[in-house]
């Protein structure tokens, strides 16, 4: 068999779905990190620390023989500079989204591959306007289980594109990978520098 062009650090099915989608070989292959906020943090250092986080973790547990390039991606929605988890109860989807609702927030996801020649990471930063909600589309929401797994509680590409009333930024991102700086970080080992997927 052919080995996996890279291994994705992550769970996220729509992070494997997105690697599809630029026609990037991989093998899925989850850590868990401690995702704990440090006192202070800003919402795109924090994205920062834990995909580098997650990479390093891979790699380090790769025995040689299984040495591919890893890749590892972290997202949070973040309003004037508070950082939004993800919900776990329907009291904090409703604390989440109420604050949400009417107003323009931040959605910062960080990519970063680790390599037998180092590392490297890059930051997708997207603003997207909600428009006003209701308590009862809340509870709606809610009761489709999408929220429970997002961070912000929403999934940009579900149920709660029609909340979304403008996006400045990357889609992508807002889903968990940014493919233009996802592409710039694998293109060099790919041997496609400077051009789009094959």
């Amino acid at each position: 068999m052919t080995p996996p062009l890279i291994l994705l650090a992550s769970a996220s099915p729509r992070r494997s779905a997105l690697l599809n989608q630029i026609g990037v070989a991989h093998a899925v292959r989850p850590v868990e990190v401690d995702e704990s906020v440090r006192s202070g943090e800003a919402p795109s250092a924090y994205v920062l620390r834990l995909a580098e986080a997650k990479a390093a973790a891979l790699w380090d547990r790769l025995e040689d023989h299984e040495r591919a390039p890893v890749l590892a991606a972290d997202t949070t929605v973040a309003l004037e500079g508070e950082i939004f988890g993800k919900p776990a109860d329907i009291g904090e989807a409703r604390a989440m989204l109420g604050r949400l609702s009417g107003r323009t927030h931040e959605v910062h996801t960080a990519v970063a591959v680790r390599h037998v020649d180092g590392a490297a990471a890059r930051i997708s930063s997207s603003s997207v306007s909600l428009r006003e909600l209701t308590s009862e589309e809340i509870d709606a929401y809610w009761a489709t289980g999408e929220p429970a797994d997002k961070a912000g509680g929403y999934a940009v590409q579900g149920r709660a594109a029609v909340f979304i009333r403008h996006i400045a930024g990357s889609y992508s991102g807002i889903m968990g990978l940014p493919l233009y700086e996802t592409w710039e970080l694998l293109a060099p080992m790919l041997g496609h520098a400077g051009s789009g997927p094959a």
